[in-house]
């Protein structure tokens, strides 16, 4: 940006349009609006520039935004603050990542991958050591959970690990790994035994962390970039592991019996469907703000074509729909802070409705924007793209349509 020249979001008139109702005041206290701004403040100022420039390029995110993150503090929202973190709760991890993804989604969901993913030491000095890597940035991980044939049902995953020795040899093939190349550690699913009598499915799977160099694959592994129509900020791998050997500690203990440390991680998976429906109320956001700008200065017929009523009232069913998502999310999340009873359900819903609503708005914002919408020009096809996905990862909206009826119909 030359010296002098306002910056990208104000030049575009976002400085006047902020989208989000006011929410409760119980909830949305001075210490979480201040943290909201500060993360609005970094997505706008800071994101979005870097969004537009290099996600039509295709490019991963940049070193530095990664560096500001966690000077700020955003890769350690859930780490407690004995080991550096602002020991906050999931309604603080969703405010923030809704604010980043409405500058790029990949940098909302790349702390995901930070805040205490890939910590679980058996040794408590090293879990420390991890921890505070983790919450600073320093730590940022991979998960490889899905397989080609082991998505939504990860119960599935063929992937094996077996013992030899001291330690485990694992083999399989492992799909969907965003940042792989990049990342610190790969958080890996594998199934160590076949689930026994009795058992479900699931048992028999376990977590192992297998630590990397940035920029490389371990030995045993080998990765063939995945050609994705958005999602761009990370690219994303699938990886062959063959006779990839770990250490004995590399099995993320749970204090079971082993092959039940998949049931217990299972625990974040409502957080983790909580943050994509705050990742797709963002995208949905920056739709729509951006929408009201162009609206505001695009002139048909001799008139801004907001002075139309029909595009005045789609706005206005694209606001309620984003109030509406906005307010599930942070239902969800307030329940998984509380322990509280439903939080998994309401996560579903929340996840459902938002990425439903992010698909939606994003696509009637690309409307209003007409053939200007369909070209490179404009920041609303990147939220178009990056929204479709919402609908599909972390449990597609079919999944979370069972996860709800399942419990309605529960006897």
């Amino acid at each position: 940006m030359s010296e002098g020249q306002s910056p990208t979001w104000k030049r575009r008139g976002l400085d006047e349009v902020r989208t989000e109702a006011p929410l409760a005041a119980p909830l949305l206290t001075p210490e979480r609006r201040a943290l909201q701004d500060t993360a609005r403040a970094f997505a706008m100022e800071e994101v979005l520039p870097v969004a537009d420039e290099l996600d039509p390029r295709r490019e991963d995110i940049p070193q530095s935004l990664l560096d500001r993150m966690g000077e700020l503090g955003f890769f350690g929202i859930l780490v407690d603050a004995e080991h550096g973190g602002l020991g906050l709760g999931v309604v603080e991890y969703c405010l923030v990542s809704e604010e980043l993804a409405r500058a790029w989604m990949s940098v909302g969901s790349i702390i995901a991958r930070g805040n205490g993913t890939g910590c679980a030491s058996p040794d408590p000095e090293r879990r420390a050591e991890l921890l505070r890597a983790s919450a600073a940035g320093r730590y940022i991980g991979a998960i490889a959970f899905s397989e080609p044939h082991a998505g939504s049902d990860l119960a599935g995953v063929e992937c094996t690990a077996r013992h030899d020795g001291d330690g485990w040899v694992v083999d399989g093939t492992k799909r969907w790994v965003g940042h792989a190349l990049s990342a610190d550690f790969l958080h890996l699913l594998a199934r160590t035994r076949p689930p026994r009598e009795g058992e479900s499915r699931s048992d028999g799977l376990e977590l192992f962390l297998v630590p990397k160099e940035r920029g490389s694959f371990p030995d045993g592994v080998t990765g063939t970039p995945i050609d994705k129509i958005g999602y761009f900020g990370l690219t994303t791998w699938e990886l062959q592991l063959d006779g990839l050997r770990l250490p004995a500690d590399a099995l993320q203990d749970t204090g079971q019996d082993e092959g039940q440390g998949f049931k217990d991680s299972l625990r974040w998976l409502g957080t983790a469907r909580v943050q994509t429906a705050a990742r797709a109320v963002g995208l949905a956001r920056g739709a729509l703000e951006d929408a009201v700008a162009y609206s505001r200065r695009r002139e048909q017929f001799g008139h801004p074509i907001a002075d139309q009523q029909a595009l005045r009232h789609k706005l206005a069913d694209m606001a309620a729909a984003v109030d509406a998502a906005r307010t599930l999310w942070w239902q969800a999340a307030w329940l998984l802070d509380e322990g509280a009873p439903g939080g998994d359900v309401a996560a579903s819903s929340a996840k459902l409705f938002a990425s439903e609503t992010a698909e939606r708005v994003t696509s009637d914002a690309l409307q209003i924007f007409g053939g200007n919408g369909y070209t490179t020009e404009h920041s609303v096809e990147r939220y178009w793209r990056d929204a479709r996905l919402t609908t599909i990862f972390e449990g597609t909206s079919e999944i979370q349509r069972k996860i709800i009826s399942d419990a309605l119909l529960k006897p």
